[in-house]
């Protein structure tokens, strides 16, 4: 959706919002480092989130790469940067063409600064000149499509001394089309009240947001300041001068410098804060905190994933749970799934079923981190004691899972810590609930005054000599449904249903009953490729001929994925019961 409806709504019920600013990392890695860092902080409930675009849009693909994961994976309502820089009307068409297809519906339009190494900004040919320019262009190409956000200068413009002409050249461009305001950075707050006072005086209506830029280190903030010749308050330099050789302190006092501008806006009616991140989570979360604008649990967690916001997307409600730890995988490998008999899943029967998402298979960590983290395993019980390290928190990541244990399996830590070190490599769990309230701390999701549920389940990595020991002790529990597959795709199970089985549902006030989470055939034959080729991702960092590729790529080649649903979700305990009766001679023979 448009973010000017969100903020209007936000300001029509009288309560604070806030926004998130990112720009493209350099590498790979860094580009996913900042997907998991945005959703973290998916859960402080931005109403917004914007992604820049470089000089020129020498980092365009990969914005609008950022673009489209955040809106369809993350659920971040997105606005796009976009530059004159070296932007003739054909680089302008097709960004606009590639955001409407990703789902994103605003665009931050700006003149954007000179290219590297270029003093004076100077349009290209066939391009533009002034943000309003794009502005009316935007409009003229698209309508009402987009909603649209320009930038403001409460300091005046650098390359405009006159300041009350800086002023109207603003309001033309919100009379251009231009839905809201976003400041540039500033740190006298009463300097950027006086300039909204007299952008009000001369009939600018629309939002305005100012920009917070928390101070992270005392050499960034200088070269920030300088650049920009951004004023700052005598009070700032002064406290900052005993303690800008001292990093933490900087940064506290950042902190709280931050906190201090938005209460005093706030005080004075303010109501939206737009914060430049530069990529870093800690200061704005706490800023936030302090504030206690942090949002209930009900507000930013509709579903227990982060909902798309793509428009091929929008309806989706129900996800198979197999992708819960892989999430941007999922939503790559299934945009192109063709048809959704029930309102669910794809066809098996369309040529692009299944097919290997377009990011590729691949660790979410560089060959340095992961050996960090797994460490080199010359037999078995290393690599059993890496999935037990992960349960209990002393290694934050598994290639199957992208971010430490969920707080909601505390509860079954131990538990599936045990069950590792016997050899069944868990990558992925729920505990059982039964009917604890939609604004439980850890459980909750949906509307307020209802009630959520769900199966223990479990998703395991086992040898060929203990499956068939476990699918018999299986078999002694009727209320245990499986399946299990091997890489050549030899499936065995025990259900009757080529249905979906819910392993997550909630009951509200005056709503059918939501079943968000399954388990299926069909989407979990699609996840097992995936499953084991991570595997051989995993070889791959090391020597073709160690021990520790041939002890990895044996696994890949030869054990089972089996995934399995306790259907007694009264019982959170029965899905372990299968492995109180270990045949230890097959235990000791796969360590």
């Amino acid at each position: 959706m448009k973010v000017i409806n969100k903020i209007l709504k936000a300001h029509e019920e009288g309560r604070p919002y806030w926004s998130f600013e990112y720009f493209p990392p350099k590498t790979q890695q860094g580009v996913q480092n900042l997907y998991d860092r945005m959703e973290r902080m998916y859960r402080l409930g931005p109403e917004f989130i914007d992604v820049t675009w470089n000089a020129g849009g020498t980092s365009s693909q990969l914005t609008s790469e950022i673009v489209a994961t955040a809106q369809s994976v993350y659920g971040l309502e997105t606005v796009m940067h976009l530059t004159c820089t070296n932007m003739p009307k054909e680089k302008i068409d097709k960004a606009l063409k590639d955001a409407k297809e990703c789902g994103c519906q605003n665009i931050l339009a700006l003149r954007g600064d000179p290219p590297r190494g270029q003093e004076h900004w100077e349009a290209c040919e066939n391009g533009f000149s002034h943000a309003i320019d794009l502005v009316r262009y935007i409009r003229q190409q698209y309508g009402d499509y987009f909603g649209i956000a320009v930038a403001g200068y409460c300091e005046g413009h650098v390359d405009n001394p006159d300041k009350d002409d800086d002023l109207y050249r603003l309001k033309e461009k919100v009379d251009a089309g231009a839905d809201f305001i976003i400041t540039q950075v500033f740190y006298d707050v009463d300097l950027f009240l006086k300039w909204v006072k007299k952008c009000r005086a001369i009939g600018i209506s629309c939002p305005i947001i100012p920009g917070i830029l928390p101070i992270q280190n005392y050499s960034g903030f200088n070269r920030i300041i300088t650049l920009s010749k951004t004023i700052v308050p005598q009070f700032v330099l002064e406290e900052l001068e005993p303690i800008k050789d001292d990093d933490a302190a900087v940064k506290e006092y950042g902190i709280k410098l931050a906190t201090d501008m938005i209460r005093k806006m706030f005080a004075d009616g303010i109501k939206g804060y737009h914060f430049y991140t530069m990529n870093l989570e800690r200061s704005t979360r706490i800023i936030l905190e302090t504030l206690e604008f942090v949002p209930p649990v009900e507000n930013v967690k509709p579903l227990p994933w982060c909902p798309s916001l793509s428009a091929k997307r929008k309806k989706e409600n129900v996800r198979p749970i197999f992708w819960r730890n892989r999430t941007k995988s999922y939503i790559a490998r299934t945009e192109a799934w063709d048809e959704f008999p029930n309102g669910r899943w794809g066809d098996s029967r369309s040529p692009a079923f299944g097919e290997l998402d377009g990011y590729g298979v691949s660790l979410k960590h560089s060959k340095k981190e992961a050996l960090a983290l797994w460490g080199y395993p010359q037999k078995l019980s290393n690599i059993f004691d890496v999935f037990v390290q992960y349960c209990r928190g002393e290694v934050n990541s598994l290639p199957w899972s992208d971010l430490a244990l969920a707080e909601e399996s505390d509860i079954i830590r131990e538990q599936l810590a045990h069950i590792n070190s016997l050899g069944y490599l868990t990558i992925n769990s729920q505990p059982a609930v039964n009917g604890v309230r939609s604004d439980h701390k850890i459980f909750g999701w949906g509307p307020k005054n209802g009630y959520v549920y769900q199966k223990a389940y479990l998703e395991i990595f086992i040898s060929p000599t203990q499956l068939d020991a476990l699918i018999a002790r299986i078999e002694s529990d009727s209320n245990i449904t499986y399946y299990a597959v091997n890489k050549q795709g030899d499936l065995k199970t025990n259900t009757q249903s080529d249905g979906p089985n819910a392993v997550t549902w909630g009951v509200f006030p005056g709503k059918e009953i939501i079943q968000p989470t399954i388990v299926e055939a069909v989407s979990f034959m699609a996840w097992k490729d995936e499953a084991f080729e991570l595997w051989n991702e995993w070889a791959k960092i090391y020597d073709t001929d160690s021990i520790s590729a041939k002890l990895i790529t044996d696994i890949a080649e030869n054990w089972y994925l089996i995934n399995i649903v306790h259907n007694d979700f009264h019982d959170n305990d029965g899905i372990f019961k299968i492995f109180e009766q270990i045949n230890v001679a097959d235990y000791e023979a796969d360590r």
